[in-house]
């Protein structure tokens, strides 16, 4: 094999690589929608049957942890699709900060709202 062909090999196996990375990376932004709308079903119907308390806050807090999990879904397929076009052009960009201050921000304020109505309505 000459050097031109062990380039072109080494070449095509990091692509390869590369993309499986990114469908691993899809996966778990679908993981965390899915595990958000297990939340939300959880703090929204669950949490209020269990402790015999006022549903709606809790119900409320439980959308909540849906629409963060719509966003978890959305936002990865398309960041996917965003990395894959960068892929083909042999560009790299990272996410945008501004969104993963909004998620992180959205993760803060619903696990204090959790908190704060699991210790007022205990």
């Amino acid at each position: 094999m000459d050097q031109g062909s062990a380039q072109a090999g080494a070449e095509t196996d990091a692509t390869r690589r590369t993309y499986l990375a990114q469908e691993r990376t899809l996966l778990a932004w679908w993981r965390s929608g899915l595990a958000a709308f297990a939340v939300a079903v959880g703090v929204g119907r669950l949490v209020p049957a269990l402790l015999h308390v006022s549903a709606p806050p809790f119900v409320t807090l439980g959308v909540a942890y849906g629409v963060l999990g719509l966003a978890f879904v959305s936002i990865g397929a398309r960041r996917d699709r965003e990395v894959k076009r960068h892929l083909e052009t042999g560009r790299f960009e990272p996410l945008d900060t501004r969104v993963t201050l909004a998620i992180s921000a959205a993760l803060v304020l619903l696990g204090a709202a959790t908190i704060v109505l699991l210790i007022t309505e205990a």
